[in-house]
């Protein structure tokens, strides 16, 4: 009997585990965000639901193309990306579908959501200047970075990147699209060199006295800030920032976000994935894991290279009009020659 019990039950066991498997879950996620501080988000999510979380890494590009040729054979269920316009051009291609829950309408204030997906931090794109060689009353504005008694001093990277799309389409929504290619034109003549590298390229130009100011996002500041690295810290004494329009429309402030995609296999997982992104544990951790900023109110993240920038008054358009002003925004670019 125990030759033929042992089968039995050794089959039974694995039955039951199918069974937990299924009951719980699994949801798979198309990720563009790339910081290992995410890694506990996951594991926090599948200890409180059980639902087991795949994940496949990749370029924002690459992973749109992606699902482009998966089709609804995909077995992806979310996208999660950074920028309102690259989350912008998933949706514009069809990728997302409605984003129908309560629990994120309730906690993510409505500029920061559309019908098809929703924000889940924020970062704020500042101007960053070199103290001993501009004072800050120069540099009061996005605008005043076209002011030709900067000319030589602006260092910026492409103005083809989506950072610069998305300031540029907040600039169009709030001033029209002849003033911003005014505004792109100031700026380009005012270049110290032509565009190249990241945020944090600029920082450490206008440190080195390359140039006099550049924009960058915050959280590419308070990374500085807490670097333990001597370079960067020394960089980071010559330097200083400006929350730009503050009697005006504000600091343009863009996103992280995601979106349960068109075909997603495992939706009721997505959602709860999403909604999980919501909540307080989870917003604190999600944004402070990467100098970022809670969309949910009650939230509150402790970031001392955050607090250290002091409050701002934050642009409160809405993600989806600056979002779909961002092609717009190329061109207008382009005219201006900011390349």
């Amino acid at each position: 009997m125990r030759l033929v019990l042992k089968p039995l039950v050794a089959a039974l066991a694995a039955t039951l585990a199918a069974a937990t498997a299924q009951a719980q879950g699994v949801i798979n996620i198309y990720s563009a965000r790339h910081y290992q501080t995410d890694e506990a988000l996951y594991a926090n999510f599948t200890k409180a639901t059980g639902i087991r979380v795949n994940r496949l890494d990749g370029k924002e590009d690459e992973l749109v193309e992606r699902l482009r040729n998966e089709g609804a054979a995909s077995p992806a269920d979310l996208l999660i990306t950074v920028d309102a316009s690259r989350l912008e051009v998933a949706d514009k291609l069809g990728l997302f579908q409605p984003l129908v829950s309560p629990v994120i309408a309730a906690r993510v204030p409505a500029h920061l959501r559309t019908p098809n997906w929703a924000a889940f931090s924020t970062r704020a794109r500042v101007i960053v200047y070199n103290k001993a060689a501009i004072k800050p009353e120069q540099v009061p504005t996005y605008e005043s970075l076209a002011d030709p008694k900067l000319k030589g001093q602006i260092c910026v990277r492409s103005g083809g990147h989506p950072y610069n799309l998305s300031l540029g389409g907040a600039f169009i929504a709030h001033a029209g699209e002849a003033a911003t290619e005014a505004w792109a034109r100031g700026l380009v003549a005012n270049f110290a060199r032509p565009p190249r590298g990241g945020d944090t390229d600029q920082l450490k130009s206008v440190a080195a006295g390359e140039c006099g100011v550049a924009l960058a996002n915050t959280y590419y500041v308070a990374r500085m800030m807490r670097s333990s690295a001597a370079a960067d810290q020394e960089a980071w004494s010559k330097l200083a920032v400006v929350w730009p329009n503050q009697a005006s429309w504000g600091a343009h402030v863009n996103v992280s976000g995601a979106g349960i995609l068109k075909h997603a296999p495992n939706k009721a997982a997505a959602v709860k994935f999403l909604e999980y992104l919501a909540s307080d544990e989870a917003q604190v951790y999600f944004a402070d894991g990467n100098n970022e900023w809670p969309v949910v109110k009650t939230a509150v993240a402790k970031n001392p290279a955050l607090d250290k920038l002091g409050s701002f008054r934050a642009d409160t358009l809405a993600v989806g009009e600056l979002a779909k002003n961002a092609a717009l925004a190329q061109r207008v670019y382009d005219r201006a020659g900011w390349k």
